[in-house]
């Protein structure tokens, strides 16, 4: 099995190592969709070992392929605001094709939509909770069971029903690491409240969007991009076409015996590489030195450290562990490097949101999610570089990380070449302050997509997402909220 997991390791740095070349090539220039192919072939290198499930790599493979295709078929470029939803349009169409195939996990479906239509006192609460800013900065979108995220109330109403368990579970999974449209709970409440309309109105308003999600998921994903003034290309054709050429290797992966929530969950969070994370907006964020190297060396550390931990991880998911582990020590090395420690981030992002909730009502639904992903990775990272007893001495599961590419990285060094010569102490910082606000390849994206097929491959029949423990959120040390949590009661 160590050969196994040495090549999930190289899996994983291949395609992190693909973006980041395609970004230092492509920084500052005009982002075409073609500018993903590297990643593409990079993906396309994936091969399953051993018992891995081809069934599933093909999910992944088919699923970056097709993406690539049709978008390339349909327009030449994304604009910026129409990037972040690229990878949403994946798990309507699949749902969709599970529907057709399985007539009784769509009569499960239905069920479920029945009890969205009875929970109004649950979503109403929730949905206010969420648009007050009760519980803190939240992840509307987490792919765990955090409170303020869809999964947590998903799963609450799942409990009140009765089909069968794989089904509620493949039901959870199409709304969290699966991407089941662009929606996250409250978002309507929200528009209707900031309209004027009543919160009876609203709940209303909010119950029938979630029951759309899953009774015509593409039908839904559509609507909420015409909300949002998508205009790069036409989606309903996407979603057209992505169900055609989906559907073989759906129907494989169900005849292989492959739960549905990874069915659901596999072809969505492999694509975002394509348009997204490469990308304009990153094209134009990275035009900073300062952040394209932080990019860099970050990248050069779970490099380092995976290569240098071959032959000595434990298992499949120790894999996973040591690279995530690997880019969170990382940043908050640079995070510290200019004085700053993870509590005082913590404090001024958490601060920051309950002052966004009274100047910006009308802010986004999934306004805070990344600062959330941000905050939760740099504490990570501290308990990881922190010396003993405080931290575990910048080891992960007894394996070194190298931070050597962020201690010689020349920029990183130097930061008085970007300011004030004699005053440089907060240049990295404000990079990092960047990054805040989309950190997918700090996390890294591209990373756990890879390894988390893999390891799908590997327990096919077994649900993997949400996430089913708890993620240790970094805001509770000021919004205390476990109490509001609820990963250990998971359907």
């Amino acid at each position: 099995m160590k050969e196994l997991y040495d090549k999930m390791a190289t899996e994983a740095v291949s395609a992190q190592n693909a973006v980041i070349r395609t970004i230092n090539a492509k920084r500052g220039a005009t982002f075409k969709v073609t500018d993903a192919k590297p990643y593409v072939d990079a993906v396309n290198q994936m091969k399953p070992m051993g018992e891995q499930s081809k069934e599933v790599f093909d999910l992944h493979i088919e699923s970056v392929n097709a993406h690539y295709d049709i978008l390339t078929g349909l327009t030449d470029t994304v604009r910026p605001e129409d990037d972040p939803f690229v990878e949403h349009y994946q798990t309507p169409p699949i749902m969709e094709i599970l529907y057709d195939e399985d007539p009784s996990f769509r009569r499960s479906v239905e069920v479920f939509i029945d009890a969205i239509g009875k929970s109004e006192a649950l979503i109403g609460k929730e949905s206010i909770r969420r648009y007050g800013g009760f519980y803190g900065p939240t992840c509307v979108v987490d792919f765990a069971f955090s409170p303020g995220s869809t999964s947590n109330v998903v799963n609450r109403i799942l409990q009140t029903i009765d089909i069968p368990l794989e089904h509620k579970r493949a039901i959870l999974s199409s709304k969290s690491w699966g991407m089941n449209t662009s929606y996250g709970i409250g978002a309507k409440f929200q528009m209707a409240i900031e309209d004027g309309k009543t919160v009876s109105e609203a709940i209303e308003e909010e119950v029938n969007m979630l029951k759309m999600v899953y009774d015509t998921p593409c039908e839904a994903q559509a609507l909420l991009m015409d909300e949002a003034g998508h205009t790069s290309f036409d989606v309903r054709e996407y979603m057209s076409k992505y169900k055609r050429k989906m559907e073989k290797s759906v129907k494989a992966a169900m005849d292989a015996g492959v739960f549905y929530g990874n069915i659901v969950t596999v072809p969505a969070y492999c694509v975002g590489d394509v348009a997204h994370h490469i990308s304009q907006s990153m094209f134009n964020m990275v035009k900073d030195d300062v952040v394209m190297e932080i990019l860099n060396a970050v990248s050069g550390v779970l490099e380092s450290t995976l290569n240098g931990a071959k032959g000595k991880f434990k298992n499949e998911y120790s894999v996973l562990t040591v690279a995530t582990g690997a880019t969170a020590a990382a940043t908050t090395k640079i995070l510290w490097m200019d004085g700053f420690t993870t509590m005082m981030v913590l404090d001024l992002l958490v601060k920051r949101f309950h002052n966004l909730v009274l100047t910006n009502p009308k802010r986004g639904a999934a306004a805070e999610l990344h600062n959330v992903d941000f905050m939760d990775m740099i504490e990570r990272g501290e308990r990881i570089i922190d010396h003993p007893p405080r931290g575990a001495g910048c080891k992960v599961q007894g394996i070194p990380i190298d931070l050597t590419p962020v201690e010689q990285n020349e920029v990183l060094n130097n930061p008085q070449w970007y300011t004030y010569p004699a005053c440089a102490i907060t240049v990295r910082f404000s990079a990092l302050m960047r990054l805040a606000d989309f950190p997918c390849l700090l996390t890294s994206e591209p990373v756990t997509a890879t390894l988390m097929t893999n390891i799908i491959a590997l327990h096919k029949t077994e649900p993997h997402s949400p996430a089913r423990v708890c993620k240790f959120c970094a805001a509770n040390y000021f919004d205390y909220k476990c109490d509001y949590c609820n990963w250990s009661e998971a359907v």
